[in-house]
């Protein structure tokens, strides 16, 4: 009997994952990627002689993509190296930093002597948020292809958890009074593009499995483990073509039968995974009148994250500062509000800067170093003109960096430098409205209210990445692809392992004795 044939759109991560997965199960798989280079926004980014990740650099919940490893029969120490950061990243505000450490003792000692009758709070968030994440985490790798599925054993466990109708920031009021204590707790909004006073209460498991799993640095960036996986893919008899653009979806009705590529060439297959940016997929891959639930005019309704402004710097020289760094505007409501509500830009921005070379010598020549920065902006339905604002708005994140970081003549060192706005996110990266945590994590854009892994508006046809369940970030990418890969096996009778959930995986965290 011939093998099933899989195509799969785009090799992000979550194309990758399912790549690795469905080929170790003994489909035929092929990728198509356009880009010359694999990894989406997870990919290598290079000017001369220094490497950049492109977009994420934080890697948590690594145990997820050890997971993946081993469902395509490898461990994933054989590919790549890991640098577990010790402490995890710096806030800075004004006149106050906080490094957040795994170290229990350490961390209650910090929030002690930083926000004086704080540090209990620090203690019951671990435990209460410990439960919400056992609560939560294995609906993190199930299906919601039907309306029934909201009503499955483990949200039903879980729905008393979610703190429904309560956000990130008022959440963390339970545990902390200090506003600025509260605040070094709800950043990891940025993850999923969304205001801390927005974000639901239920994210809160983000900062938590920082705290209790670690941050990691992948050595070469984490645009090595796409390199990795498609390895791995390509060991498995997967085939992966770079630099090829498929330009439509070939359709039956309402199956698709494979795709139509750039150059005419067609495709066939007996399903087809979308991993390309959601909406731009479905604005781009599919002719007008074939969609309703998702038509271009009802994918404009949905909210979307924020965007981001991107410098990736080459410097001839090497500062001493944390791997990751984030720094608070001054007046940090008024700057999320500024991005959300009225988006517009702010001339007090919050930013973010890595400092990789710290950690990492692979980037950038002896000597040099690379300097990543992102700063969170409204995405485009803002309306805001980037070939006027780019060069301004670049002078005033080096402004900010020089002012408030140790890098006070960054411009003097700069050698290689390449710059990266929201019309640049859309224009050339493929991403709806450049909102690079692409549709928004609300309550009514998650689970079955979001787009499902078995795609509702055409048979044979599914989606991985962050468009789709369970959303944005790489270990959830990673689970989104899984739980793709395992309803696929189920339509065609292919026994597989279902996950494991967190039976076998541990808190790197020390125990509480203070």
């Amino acid at each position: 009997m011939a093998r099933k044939k899989i195509i799969i759109v785009g090799a992000g991560p979550g194309g990758l994952t399912a790549a690795m997965i469905l080929a170790r199960r003994g489909f035929d798989v092929t990728v198509y990627e356009c880009k010359p280079e694999v990894g989406g926004r997870n990919a290598a980014l290079r000017i001369g002689d220094y490497t950049f990740d492109t977009g994420p650099t934080f890697l948590m919940m690594n145990f997820v993509l050890k997971d993946v490893f081993n469902e395509a029969g490898r461990k994933v120490e054989d590919y790549l190296q890991f640098r577990r950061l010790e402490p995890m990243y710096r806030l800075a505000f004004d006149d106050l930093e906080v490094l957040p450490t795994t170290d229990r003792d350490g961390m209650f000692e910090a929030v002690r002597r930083l926000f004086p009758g704080n540090e209990h709070g620090y203690h019951a968030f671990l435990e209460r948020e410990r439960k919400r994440f056992e609560y939560m985490f294995p609906c993190l790798q199930k299906d919601y292809s039907s309306f029934s599925s909201l009503f499955c054993a483990p949200l039903m466990k879980a729905l008393p958890h979610l703190s429904l109708g309560r956000s990130l920031f008022s959440n963390l009021g339970r545990y902390f009074s200090a506003e600025r204590l509260k605040l070094s707790f709800t950043f990891q909004a940025k993850y999923l593009g969304m205001s801390p006073w927005e974000c639901p209460a239920a994210f809160t498991i983000l900062p938590y499995v920082e705290h209790a799993y670690g941050v990691y640095h992948v050595i070469g960036g984490l645009n090595a483990i796409s390199l990795a996986m498609a390895r791995v893919a390509g060991e498995l008899g997967c085939a992966v073509h770079t630099g090829t653009r498929v330009a439509s979806l070939m359709r039956d009705g309402r199956r698709v039968t494979g795709v139509e590529l750039e150059d005419g060439t067609r495709a066939h297959a007996d399903e087809v995974i979308i991993n390309a940016d959601f909406a731009h997929a479905m604005s781009t891959l599919v002719p007008p009148g074939v969609l309703r639930k998702y038509s271009v005019g009802n994918l404009r309704k949905r909210r979307y994250s924020c965007s981001t402004f991107m410098l990736y710097l080459g410097l001839d020289t090497r500062y001493i500062l944390p791997h990751h760094n984030v720094f608070f505007a001054r007046d940090y409501r008024a700057n999320v509000a500024d991005i959300f509500e009225a988006r517009r830009l702010s001339d007090d921005i919050s930013f973010y800067v890595q400092n990789a070379s710290v950690t990492d010598s692979t980037l950038a020549p002896e000597g040099h170093s690379t300097i990543y920065v992102l700063v969170p902006v409204p995405n485009n339905t803002s309306g805001i003109d980037w070939a006027r604002e780019k060069t301004r708005f670049r002078d005033l994140v080096l402004d900010s960096i020089a002012r408030r970081t140790e890098m006070k003549d960054i411009r003097s060192h700069i050698t290689a430098e390449k710059v990266i706005t929201p019309a640049d996110w859309e224009d050339e990266h493929g991403v709806f409205l450049g909102a690079t945590f692409n549709l928004a994590h609300t309550i009514g854009q998650m689970l079955y209210f979001r787009p499902r892994n078995r795609f509702e508006e055409l048979r044979n046809c599914w989606l991985t990445g962050g468009g789709t369940h369970p959303g944005s970030g790489l270990p959830t990418i990673y689970e989104s692809a899984r739980i793709t890969a395992n309803l696929i096996c189920e339509s065609h009778g292919v026994p597989f392992v279902p996950p494991a959930g967190l039976s076998s995986k541990q808190p790197v965290l020390q125990q509480f004795t203070t």
